[in-house]
């Protein structure tokens, strides 16, 4: 009744907008990254070596360790799998080629690069905050755990390699063909232009 004449809900207190300004600042900057993807996976590397220094310093938390591997081999799945799966759903969208007469259609993931680097990025700072809480250090006989996530790993890695060899797609750019333009000849252009 004050005659503001909004509803409360649109009324933000200062610590609100303060954060709603914060966040819009991490969002510019996460933005500014998005085409620098070498320094992107250089970060990450660097943070992932941080993490692993971490426990290795403290001889601990192999558990986090464990999850941690869990959830970036499921990231992992995501980032190799197509966003449509051909065993699962017949669409007339983006899909698969699987003869050679079918018209292309290019491989779309699942789980896009950047949405791949940022949850990867994330995972490992929780996890490296994770290790300053002993809470989280679960005494563990982490070569079992080790053992295990390693057959995990080569077991789903071998499904995933023989989806792609079924299905014929590649879920990497290297060694395709780039489409490079009409390239000019010299004789036709009887010498450079300089306008």
């Amino acid at each position: 009744m004050d005659g503001s004449g909004g509803d409360n809900g649109s009324m933000a207190t200062p610590v609100q907008k303060r954060a709603h300004d914060a966040w819009r600042v991490y969002q510019y900057y996460l933005d500014k990254t998005t085409p620098h993807s070498t320094y992107r996976w250089i970060g990450t590397l660097v943070v992932f070596l941080i993490y692993c220094l971490r426990v290795y310093s403290i001889q601990g938390f192999y558990i986090i360790s464990y999850g941690l591997g869990i959830y970036l081999l499921n990231l992992l799945i995501g980032f190799l799998s197509p966003l449509v799966d051909p065993e699962l759903e017949v669409s007339d969208g983006a899909s698969l080629p699987t003869r050679g007469s079918d018209e292309f259609k290019p491989f779309i993931r699942r789980l896009p690069e950047f949405k791949f680097w940022y949850s990867m990025t994330k995972a490992f700072c929780i996890a490296f905050l994770m290790t300053f809480f002993s809470v989280f250090d679960v005494p563990v006989f982490w070569p079992i755990l080790l053992c295990y996530w390693v057959v995990l790993f080569v077991l789903t890695m071998r499904r995933q390699i023989s989806h792609m060899i079924k299905h014929k797609y590649i879920p990497f750019s290297i060694g395709k063909q780039k489409y490079s333009g009409r390239r000019s000849s010299a004789s036709s252009g009887g010498g450079s232009r300089a306008d």
